[in-house]
């Protein structure tokens, strides 16, 4: 079996490290938040060229709280696209505020920012641009549009740390920044885990006393907080995979370059990259309208696929009080009907990859 993700070999790369760390935060038992959480906060903020980082127990979290820490609550509307994972568009909802949805650019699956002005309305209050498989939105006209209009931007960059825009990377772009450690992120904890990254000291300090309960002293508690904490394991973890993160990236790129290179003059429709960023390939997906017998030929023969998404949100059943119908965000639509996202780590073999290529050339050979 060739798996989509392989974390077994991973952490077998750097078991020593890892073990090592572990038994730090036990001998410590600083369960909870501790000085391996405020080194990794540090470190993460400093590689994402942000002056602050908070550490929080998912990047759900950090999306909740960074829209909390701008003021978004009811009768508010924050700007996002359909095409995500769900919790971009739970999080908007936990804070009481609607979410607006605006289709995506259908190259590389990022929110379209020439659509975005046309949703703003008075009750606007932000936009919340997602870094979709590793690949950064087109920032510099959401930016100006936010400008304009006094909106904050929260960059969702779960899938994208260490991608860069323009020179900069995502996290220190938008006025704040929400990342994810799920285990199979490029960043993985073992566990949950996110950050909110940000240059904005007000900011930085009113997620760092959501996430513990609304305070900064125990038991003084300041606002209506929650328990979002990132665990110390989480965090000792996390600081020994940072330091091997660059490489982990450059290895995915160069096996997306493989993929491009070797699928070239197939016909199939591979990812598109903007010239001027750095895709960190969290995804590597392909398109074809057969991906249904695509997938279940390829698991056949031993391959692990995945989608990301299948369904764009406003047409999952628990989203349909925000009153969209089918049709309304047609790129949105089209691509996750066809999305079909290949084997995709650091650790993936010549020799595996060669397989995987093989038998997709194979399906493609047969349209």
């Amino acid at each position: 079996m060739i798996p989509f993700v392989d974390l077994k070999t991973q952490y077998a790369s750097i078991k020593p490290e890892v073990d090592a760390a572990i038994q730090r935060t036990l001998e410590t038992c600083l369960f909870t938040l501790g000085d391996e959480v405020a080194a990794f906060e540090k470190e993460f903020a400093a590689y994402s060229q942000a002056a602050f980082g908070a550490g929080v127990n998912t990047g759900t979290s950090a999306l909740h709280l960074g829209l909390l820490a701008a003021g978004i609550g009811p009768g508010d509307e924050v700007i996002t696209s359909p095409f995500t994972f769900v919790a971009t568009v739970a999080a908007i909802y936990y804070t009481g505020a609607t979410p607006v949805l605006v289709d995506i650019d259908p190259a590389t699956y990022t929110i379209d920012p020439a659509q975005i002005e046309a949703a703003i309305t008075p009750a606007t209050k932000a936009i919340i641009p997602i870094h979709l498989y590793g690949q950064p939105a087109d920032m510099d006209p959401i930016i100006a549009i936010a400008r304009k209009h006094g909106l904050t931007v929260l960059e969702d960059a779960c899938q994208a740390h260490g991608a860069e825009y323009k020179g900069k990377r995502v996290g220190a772009i938008g006025d704040m920044a929400a990342f994810s450690f799920y285990p199979g992120k490029n960043l993985g904890a073992y566990g949950e885990g996110g950050m909110l990254t940000t240059d904005n000291a007000k900011h930085n300090r009113a997620v760092r006393m959501l996430r513990d309960w609304g305070a900064e002293r125990r038991y003084h508690h300041e606002l209506k907080g929650y328990n979002y904490r990132l665990e110390g394991l989480q965090g000792s973890v996390l600081r020994v995979k940072l330091r091997y993160l660059d490489l982990w990236t450059e290895r995915r790129r160069a096996i997306a370059a493989r993929y491009d290179t070797m699928f070239a003059g197939t016909g199939l429709p591979t990812p598109f990259v903007r010239s001027d960023v750095r895709h960190v390939y969290h995804i590597y997906a392909i398109r074809t309208p057969d991906r249904a017998s695509w997938q279940e030929a390829l698991n056949t023969q031993g391959i692990q696929s995945g989608i990301h998404y299948p369904i764009p949100v406003h047409l999952l059943p628990a989203y349909a009080d925000l009153g969209y119908r089918q049709g309304q965000f047609p790129h949105a639509e089209r691509a996750a009907a066809e999305v079909l996202s290949l084997p995709m780590f650091a650790e993936f073999t010549e020799q595996q990859q060669d397989v995987v290529v093989a038998a997709v050339k194979e399906l493609q050979a047969s349209v």
